[in-house]
């Protein structure tokens, strides 16, 4: 079992790794051709200071300005010529206006000179926040909150934050006009989808008026008589300053650890790169998939390492801690009690898994037992929605720290 532990941890690092922003930023700009003297730089998301710096050691002077705004100790120092901000993620703070307001300062003051580099990354939706006219940063906040703990998916979330906010759904765009935006996308949204990632504040809106109020309806999400006439609101529906390039995605880490699984001697088997329903629904499918393999090898012969990618959803019922990622794992460790030669995990390739300072969990047959030997009741742990401390209590939490990129959630399934 510790063996196949650390061949578990060897993809994960190798999967991340592959997909860092640094290279992928690099690369892509040579695919630019700007036509201006000067470029103002914004970079928005969890990745925000790693492809901002990625993109000055790049194009270096012709650099002129620019501001990064990323979540708190994402920051990893100066950058010559760079405002740094940091704020709140997954529910927007003041931080997040105070450094949205500023960027739309600096490029309304540009010159004509000057063309807009525009890198997001996923949590860009709550760290690039202005709130429309009649919404208070309350509002955003609690109906954010609302979202987030009602099983709404990524972009069910994003269809309302965009009509909150003054630079979403291709606002920004239209308040940089006429100038140039070239815009550089590490996508955390299933689909590569535009108008979703970091709510699309540089792309048409796709979502209609019906689709909001059926999302509203649907979660049974509080709203009061202002928010419901923005709600009502058109969005930009030309935008023509734009060009996006997407650079990076779950697709790709799903592909990594592929290889490094074959590297390592395993039968590499990818089941999909759009897994999107409810965490501990997913984490039961696993685990059938390990029983269907421990019994008649299949779906792939042993030793094999069955791998998908995707964003799962918690509803959340109880006041516990944890994150997708972490009842995800959980659920299939419940699932999967006393057998061997089985190790899973589900990990947020950002490192951070829900409002907590792990990326996921790393599990086994003795996961449970483990709970058990100490007296607890595993099921309660996940009834409270606390899968944090029942990791915890089991020695499973996986903890990369913060890892400079973003693309969704990986999970893979070893079994020897």
């Amino acid at each position: 079992m510790k063996i196949l532990k650390e061949d578990l941890k060897k993809i994960i690092d190798y999967s991340i790794n592959s997909v860092l922003p640094e290279n992928a930023v690099k690369e892509n700009l040579k695919k630019i051709e700007f036509k201006k003297n000067k470029v103002f730089l914004i970079s928005i998301g969890k990745a925000a200071w790693r492809m901002a710096n990625a993109a000055k050691e790049e194009l270096k002077d012709k650099i002129q300005k620019g501001i990064v705004i990323t979540k708190y100790d994402y920051g990893l120092g100066n950058i010559k010529n760079m405002e740094i901000y940091e704020a709140g993620h997954p529910i927007p703070d003041k931080n997040s206006l105070k450094a949205t307001k500023r960027a739309i300062e600096l490029i309304k003051n540009l010159d004509d000179d000057y063309e807009i580099l525009f890198l997001v990354s996923g949590g860009g939706s709550a760290l690039f926040e202005l709130p429309e006219n009649g919404v208070t940063l309350d509002d955003i906040q609690n109906i954010t909150s609302q979202l987030l703990k009602s099983g709404a998916d990524i972009e069910e979330i994003n269809a309302i934050r965009k009509r909150l906010s003054k630079v979403k759904g291709g606002k920004f765009a239209k308040l940089s006009y006429p100038k140039q935006i070239y815009a550089l996308v590490l996508s955390d949204v299933l689909g590569d989808k535009l108008d979703s990632i970091a709510s699309g504040p540089a792309y048409t809106d796709k979502t209609t008026t019906n689709d909001v109020f059926n999302i509203i309806k649907k979660y049974d999400i509080k709203i009061n008589t202002e928010i419901k006439k923005v709600l009502e609101k058109e969005r930009p529906k030309n935008i023509s300053n734009t060009k996006h390039i997407i650079i990076g995605s779950v697709k790709l880490a799903c592909e990594y650890a592929m290889q490094k699984a074959k590297e390592l001697g395993y039968n590499p088997l990818l089941l999909t790169t759009m897994l999107n329903c409810e965490a501990k629904e997913a984490g039961r499918f696993f685990a059938n998939i390990a029983k269907e393999e421990i019994k008649s090898n299949n779906p792939i012969k042993k030793p094999c390492a069955i791998i998908a990618g995707g964003e799962t959803v918690v509803m959340v019922k109880g006041n516990g801690i944890g994150g997708r990622n972490q009842e995800l794992a959980y659920s299939f460790a419940i699932e999967i009690e006393g057998i061997e030669n089985i190790v899973f995990a589900s990990v947020g390739t950002d490192g951070t898994d829900g409002p907590t300072d792990a990326a996921g969990g790393i599990v086994d047959g003795d996961t449970i037992k483990k709970i058990k030997n100490k007296g607890l009741d595993p099921l309660i742990f996940l009834e409270n929605n606390d899968t944090y401390n029942a990791l915890e209590e089991s020695e499973s939490l996986l903890k990369t720290g913060p890892t400079g990129t973003n693309v969704n959630d990986i999970m893979i399934l070893l079994i020897n």
